[in-house]
């Protein structure tokens, strides 16, 4: 695959505005300013496919990607506290409604977490919903190249009580500067291109 030729499709701010799903589909998901357009544009090897924001909750709306057969789904970011409580329920409505509509094909998600803290209640929270709901999933750990070799095997050892059936994962160190992981996830999203 050449990563290089994914195209912007569109964006929704609400689930009634999504079209069908025209086939299979990868969606990243994670907490505000996580990571998930540094890694989008890092996977894909542009600069600013994805926008990359300082300002937490900057996404409010799931963008759509192609490559190929595959279709990226960039869902907004959860746990903003500085949000209105409608701003919350459209997000609810918009993620929930996407992740739990059975006509999708939706293929994997990468879920991104921080490595450098613990899993958020949100992030579990997610975790638990793919889980429920039989959505395959790959953790993917982003900022990795923050953390000195100590702290990051701290982290990888601490991560092993922190999310349940952490031997069952499959987790991926990742960083957007170095590109570490990078191979890793290209390899996933080949394998799934290969089902198709």
């Amino acid at each position: 695959m050449n990563f290089s030729n994914a195209e912007f499709v569109a964006s929704y701010g609400a689930y009634g505005q999504l079209p069908p799903s025209s086939g299979i589909e990868i969606a990243f998901s994670g907490r505000s300013n996580v990571g998930k357009s540094s890694l989008i544009n890092r996977l894909f090897g542009r600069k600013s496919l994805a926008r990359v924001s300082s300002r937490p909750g900057k996404t409010a709306t799931i963008n759509f990607y192609s490559l190929e057969n595959i279709i990226f789904a960039d869902l907004p970011g959860y746990g903003y506290a500085k949000v209105s409580k409608s701003e919350k329920e459209r997000w609810n409505s918009l993620v929930g409604g996407y992740l739990s509509d059975g006509r999708r094909d939706i293929g994997l998600v990468f879920q991104l977490i921080d490595m450098r803290h613990p899993p958020t209640a949100d992030d579990l929270s997610m975790i638990d919903f793919l889980i429920d709901n039989e959505l395959p999933f790959v953790v993917v750990l982003t900022k990795a190249d923050k953390l000195n070799k100590t702290e990051r095997e701290n982290r990888l050892e601490a991560l092993k009580a922190e999310l349940s059936d952490y031997d069952e994962l499959t987790v991926v160190p990742f960083s957007a500067l170095t590109d570490e992981g990078v191979g890793k996830l290209r390899e996933i999203v080949e394998e799934i291109a290969k089902e198709c």
